[in-house]
């Protein structure tokens, strides 16, 4: 076991420091259990929960709306149905992850908002990943329901931004799911405006949102999301075209826009760093140009599929390895923790006075405790695996940061 472990920390490190990474590989269509070329959708959902991705919903190419849900495991590269959405058929629905819980809500049941029997959606379901059921909660407050949202959760609770409630009729509400007490409440508008078709991805105890359609126009702005203090910041842009309709995920401290459209179908991918405020390109998706696709992350890498590109409805599906495996650039270690691996107690020592908190992070970018600099923290809750120690400044700034890993 201790020599599995001394190979663990070497291979993770190794991959760390060595910069091989920033490329995309083609894994299994998405439903491809079921059929050779798998099942080509678009304007499905997705997230992950632990180490499995779910995607489901969506409009296929039979132009049928569906409420199906799979599950993806990348360790054998393959999917397997999971149980089916109980609500209504939907394309444009929201979703996000708390703990072990997936939540998917809102949408419309046809192709077009005019089909005979159109219903935009209101009602939320909660997935639960470890008993594969799913539970009807609180549904959405806005009257009538909505589409084309953008969601995103940080820490224990959900958040639903923008939206298209009918034609030009458009939101810029942001509203918080508090999962304890099933319940809703308002936030601080959307400081862009009327926004539907938008981008979200969260970082700690942050979140950024922008991109999306205003009356058609295309936008490329970001604007940052404190959960703590209820207010927003706008951030720097996306130095590319305005767009919409685009596939983001989170990688350990940073953040990824991949693709969309801006009239015609992109593939470009940019990776933001929310320390720096900057955006840097990345390599290119692997597969096709395309819009409507669905993104998350597991385990330190991003996984991207499905959408519609200029040949139609795609099955394909995409990992993408990043620069730095756990998505955080190297700083000089001025905080060494012990023991690693750990168990218990993870003991911390520093030189710096500059310290003031410690967070720490999974792969994917939530947050999992935060406290101020102690000489130990209690870790026997975190599951085995790998996460992100974050040494921050009295500014919230991170000036160390280390690999730990749990037993």
């Amino acid at each position: 076991m201790k020599a599995f472990l001394t190979l663990l920390i070497f291979f993770i490190c190794s991959l760390s420091f060595s910069q091989t990474g920033n490329f995309w590989t083609r894994k299994s269509n998405f439903g491809s259990d079921t059929t050779t070329n798998g099942l080509k959708r678009e304007r499905a959902v997705g997230f992950a929960i632990g180490n499995y991705g779910y995607i489901g919903t969506g409009i296929d190419t039979a132009e049928v709306v569906h409420n199906d849900f799979w599950k993806y495991d990348p360790a054998t590269d393959a999917w397997t149905q999971v149980a089916t959405l109980p609500g209504s058929v939907r394309r444009n629905a929201f979703s996000f992850t708390i703990g072990n819980n997936g939540y998917v809500g809102t949408g419309i049941n046809t192709v077009n908002s005019s089909d005979v029997g159109s219903q935009i959606l209101g009602d939320l379901w909660q997935y639960n990943s470890l008993f594969n059921i799913w539970t009807q909660k609180t549904p959405f407050p806005t009257p009538g329901g909505i589409y084309f949202a953008t969601a995103f959760s940080i820490d224990s609770k959900g958040y639903v931004c923008g939206g298209k409630m009918g034609p030009n009729f458009y939101s810029n509400k942001l509203w918080e799911y508090k999962e304890s007490i099933d319940a809703w409440a308002e936030l601080q508008n959307f400081p862009g405006g009327v926004r539907y078709k938008m981008a979200s991805f969260s970082i700690g105890f942050k979140a950024y949102v922008g991109l999306g359609a205003d009356q058609d126009m295309y936008n490329n702005d970001i604007w940052e999301f404190s959960a703590i203090t209820n207010s927003w910041t706008q951030a720097a842009s996306l130095p590319s075209s305005e767009r919409a309709d685009v596939a983001t995920f989170t990688i350990g401290q940073k953040g990824f826009i991949c693709m969309g459209t801006n009239g015609g179908n992109l593939d470009d991918l940019w990776e933001y760093d929310p320390y720096q405020d900057d955006w840097t390109p990345k390599a290119n998706f692997g597969g096709s140009r395309r819009k409507g696709a669905v993104g998350f992350s597991i385990n330190g890498k991003g996984y991207v599929g499905t959408g519609k590109g200029n040949s139609g409805k795609k099955a394909s599906f995409y990992e993408y390895t990043p620069s730095s495996v756990l998505g955080i650039e190297e700083l000089e270690a001025n905080i060494t923790v012990y023991p690693n691996p750990v168990t218990n107690n993870l003991n911390l020592s520093t030189n710096s006075n500059e310290i003031e908190k410690i967070d720490i992070y999974s792969l994917d970018g939530k947050i999992i405790l935060s406290e101020k600099l102690t000489s130990k923290i209690d870790v026997s809750f975190l599951n085995s695996g790998v996460y992100i120690l974050a040494a921050m400044n009295s500014n919230g700034q991170i000036i160390s940061q280390q690999k730990i890993i749990k037993q």
